[in-house]
């Protein structure tokens, strides 16, 4: 077997010779460039597996070579050697397609780790088209075609990655896909959703805490961040992050250490961070809920998915996808739906995306009678059940305020009847944290009736 052939591109002799040292060590073989242009020859000459360029370069500087890199009929996986501390250039690589980043004064283990990433992600790429995808992104509408494209282009990178959409959408869906289709396959993927845990618990259930570092740590206990070592982390509902939190998740992800609850020492810690929430985190940091450092460095690349209503034409697939799902049944044995059955969901405006299908679907299971799920089979919400009818709103008869709260509180006991009265489940179809929900419920005098069932 071929030994991986590694370009370093550096014009400092003393750096070019610890990297040719050190990944000599791990078997690979190297060859140096001085500059920029050297480099673009040698790309051009051989096959490599990997390139380790510096940042600042004689005759320019390796954001170049990134973009020359990306252009090829075969990109390789580029990291680039940035000054330390020196962020907003490690990310403006990322976003240019760079694998990932190692800042000087050169950290060893951390270099060969990100090596040994790099490399396992060729074979990854090889072998992905070989191997059935336990999660699928449906949907032939250009949007979609374009999401799965660049869900392929983001699983080559280590750059941390925001996914943006409505409540429902399928975001868990794609970050589950871009760890699947990476290098990091083979370990774990760990989602979160922030929302859900007690602002008190968060540092210890992100780092982990030591044996008696607080009332109840009855022994150590690792965080997620341990247990997606080698793998990837999804932080769903990011926005819910108290800003106490924020702080030590910036400081984790630049450092690519923690420091469990109670503990002395820094673990350093190798994931891939992807996160999520349906809320407006420019919004959030222009009103300054969310830190716009911690911003800048979880957005290095943005992903957004599109509402159910913007790709009525995928609607057909989904369904077919759902209802197998839903009944276990081949094609032949389970119901279809009627044509103006279909129409009408093409029709519809889903506020709960897929999530909100599904729920329709295996609701119609239920009541259908016959060969097929006909239109009055869907019971789908009319916009009264959403919204009142402008000509129903007397300004005379009461505030602004009461009006939203009727509405506020029929879309909350929906939400509420669809999910089984599951207050957690219920908060998520409606976009809100628990702690939200709970105070809505209570706001509008609905707690005690929610609290019965």
């Amino acid at each position: 077997m071929n030994k991986p052939l590694a370009l370093i591109v550096d014009d400092e002799p003393d750096i070019r010779e610890l990297l040719e040292i050190t990944l000599n060590r791990m078997n690979i073989q190297t060859c140096c460039a001085e500059n920029v242009a050297d480099a673009k020859n040698l790309l051009q000459q051989k096959s490599f597996d990997l390139c380790l360029t510096d940042m600042k370069l004689p005759d320019g500087n390796g954001l170049g070579l990134v973009d020359f890199i990306q252009t090829l009929p075969s990109p390789i996986p580029v990291a680039v050697i940035t000054a330390h501390g020196n962020m907003e250039s490690a990310i403006l690589a990322m976003k240019k397609g760079a694998f990932d980043f190692v800042s000087k004064p050169v950290d060893l283990p951390a270099l060969r780790l990100l090596v040994n990433n790099a490399l396992k992600l060729s074979d990854a790429t090889s072998s992905i088209k070989e191997r059935r995808p336990r999660h699928t992104l449906l949907g032939e509408s250009l949007i979609m075609q374009e999401i799965r494209a660049k869900i392929d282009k983001l699983a080559r990178s280590q750059a941390p990655v925001y996914i943006s959409g409505e409540s429902g959408s399928g975001k868990e869906l794609v970050a589950r896909l871009i760890h699947q289709h990476s290098s990091r396959s083979d370990h774990e993927f760990v989602a979160i959703n922030c929302g859900a845990i007690p602002h008190e618990l968060m540092e210890s259930e992100f780092f982990g805490h030591k044996k008696g570092s607080f009332t109840g740590a009855l022994s150590d206990k690792k965080g997620l961040f341990q247990a997606a070592e080698g793998g990837t982390l999804f932080l769903d509902e990011v926005a819910d992050l108290p800003l106490s939190l924020q702080v030590k998740l910036l400081r984790a992800i630049q450092e690519k250490k923690i420091r469990p609850v109670g503990d002395q020492q820094e673990i350093p810690v190798d994931i891939r961070l992807l996160s999520a929430t349906h809320r407006n985190l420019n919004d959030m940091v222009r009103d300054g809920s969310f830190r716009q450092d911690l911003y800048y460095r979880i957005n290095v690349i943005d992903l957004h998915v599109p509402p159910l209503r913007e790709r009525p034409d995928d609607i057909p697939v989904l369904v077919d996808h759902i209802l197998a799902k839903l009944t276990g049944a081949n094609k032949q044995d389970r119901p279809g739906l009627s044509v103006s059955a279909l129409a009408a969901l093409q029709r519809y405006q889903f506020p709960g995306n897929v999530r909100e299908l599904e729920n329709i679907l295996e609701r119609a299971l239920a009541l259908y009678d016959g060969s097929r799920i006909e239109i009055d089979d869907l019971n789908l919400p009319t916009d009264e059940h959403y919204v009142a009818k402008s000509q129903d709103f007397d300004p005379a008869l009461g505030s602004l305020e009461d009006h939203l709260g009727k509405i506020e509180k029929i879309a909350i006991s929906l939400a509420l009847e669809e999910n089984k009265w599951d207050k957690m489940a219920a908060a998520k179809q409606l976009g809100l944290s628990y702690r939200s929900l709970h105070y809505r419920l209570k706001k509008l005098d609905m707690d005690e009736k929610a609290g019965e069932r």
